[in-house]
């Protein structure tokens, strides 16, 4: 009896990139999510995407092994056991118009988190430029905070992120000033109604007003982050003076940061946190540690909030937010999956939510076409630039149509997956095709996931490129 003969393929990132050949006849490469092809005396093959990555095919012929071809194409990232058992417990209900009621609750709740950010300070300190930075503006852009060298702020104002709206940050009166005294500052602002935490934004020296507010703020039970701005100057100035003996820019940097955390240590307060800034050159310094730290103080939906109208400025950061939306992807696919059965067209009617989520991961990853062109704007660079480092088909702009033949491509899951989700996750039990409709989406948001996240990583070097060969020509 005649060996089989095995041909291995390859599914990685990508579209099909090399073709080797087969008895000196080249097999053609294979394009798109699912592609059946027959050469020569190889068998029929269909790209299944639910297997491994590593797929082979047997077809007739001699012993011989010849080379594999390689097919890149995004290998799906398969349901976990914690998802289908969240689901299964989540969701007890055959009925789809409770589970639609049930799933569109958690969603509403997720997005609907709100977080508020007091900045507060002497007057003249930057409040309202280090607003504008913290949400990616510019001094003149719509929506910007105002700003000015006297006191432009006489009351709370709150100033919602562009992408996030849940998330404002309130630019409060600076204390000191006649019609705010340190000793009734935290009643008039409302400290207690309103903010989940405090910025204390100060310039030039520590001051003992600094020291009052951090101890109230501590006192009555909330976090405050102390912010040195405009160090910048300070740098400058150093370099104006510099001689023989004079002082490198990590010293100078290193007397502020510990000026401040002795006077704060003076008041009692033994932990206390500074970060050194600058509002025009915001990624010089410790505003993204400033940011990373807020994330690690924040738990549940308000970290969710903060964590997504962040830009994309670290690696880390990228990762956190695949995590984060990764671990309710499963609720955006059974929404959209719901919508289309009763809209009586499994696939098509799932497009138009599905089309909603993948938007909001270009939001979210910082790729839709108003924050390429902030991003542009703060770096000196072009938004041509930035846009041409976004190269998966999911991270351009979306079309129904497209959408709706990308899920109708895709090869059947395997019968057991499909099984095991209708007979665990009743409602997708009690429609027709519901666990195959269900892994369709899932796969291409998970796919859509991988591919943004791989974007938003290329962009972020470009715009630190770009952010470094400007601060090196401006000094």
């Amino acid at each position: 009896m005649r060996a089989s003969k095995q041909l291995f393929f390859v599914f990685s990132n990508g579209q099909a990139t090399n073709v080797y050949t087969y008895r000196h006849q080249v097999v053609r490469k294979i394009q798109g999510p699912r592609t059946d092809f027959s050469h020569g005396n190889l068998s029929p093959i269909t790209f299944d995407p639910w297997r491994e990555s590593w797929f082979c095919c047997d077809f007739a012929g001699d012993t011989d092994r010849r080379q594999a071809a390689y097919i890149t194409m995004a290998s799906p990232q398969p349901i976990s056991e914690r998802e289908i058992s969240e689901m299964s417990s989540m969701l007890p209900s055959g009925v789809v118009s409770v589970v639609m009621g049930q799933v569109r609750g958690m969603l509403e709740q997720a997005d609907s988190a709100t977080l508020d950010i007091a900045v507060t300070g002497e007057a003249g300190a930057g409040k309202s430029s280090f607003i504008n930075a913290f949400r990616c503006l510019r001094d003149d852009d719509p929506g910007a905070a105002e700003t000015g060298v006297t006191e432009t702020t006489q009351k709370a104002s709150a100033y919602a992120h562009p992408t996030a709206p849940n998330v404002r940050l309130w630019d409060l009166p600076g204390i000191g000033t006649p019609a705010f005294r340190p000793e009734r500052y935290l009643e008039d602002v409302g400290l207690l109604r309103t903010y989940d935490f405090f910025i204390i934004l100060a310039s030039e020296r520590f001051r003992e007003c600094h020291a009052q507010l951090a101890h109230a703020i501590s006192e009555a039970g909330k976090h405050f982050y102390f912010v040195r701005n405009k160090v910048d100057r300070e740098l400058q100035a150093n370099a104006r003076r510099r001689g023989p003996q004079s002082r490198t820019d990590a010293d100078v940097l290193q007397e502020i940061r510990t000026d401040c955390l002795e006077n704060l240590r003076r008041t009692g307060l033994m932990e206390p946190k500074v970060f050194l800034i600058s509002c025009f050159e915001p990624q010089s310094f410790d505003l993204v540690l400033l940011q990373t730290s807020l994330l690690d103080d924040l738990d549940g939906l308000k970290r969710r909030a903060l964590l997504l109208s962040l830009p994309s400025h670290t690696s880390t950061l990228v990762e956190h937010k695949k995590q984060e939306l990764g671990a309710e992807l499963w609720r955006g696919v059974m929404s959209a999956c719901l919508d289309g059965f009763t809209r009586g067209d499994a696939i098509g009617g799932a497009v138009p939510k599905l089309m909603d989520t993948l938007r909001d991961y270009q939001r979210n990853f910082g790729l839709d076409s108003a924050s390429l062109h902030r991003l542009a704007a703060m770096t000196g660079t072009t938004y041509d630039d930035l846009c041409s480092e976004v190269r998966s088909s999911l991270g351009r702009e979306l079309v129904s149509g497209t959408l709706e033949r990308l899920l109708s491509q895709l090869g059947p899951a395997p019968q057991f997956l499909i099984r095991q989700l209708e007979s665990r996750v009743p409602v997708l039990g009690s429609v027709v095709s519901g666990g195959l409709s269900f892994m369709a989406g899932y796969y291409l948001l998970s796919t859509a996931l991988s591919e943004l996240s791989q974007d938003a990583e290329r962009v972020m070097q470009r715009a630190l490129q770009a952010d470094q060969l400007m601060t090196k020509e401006a000094g």
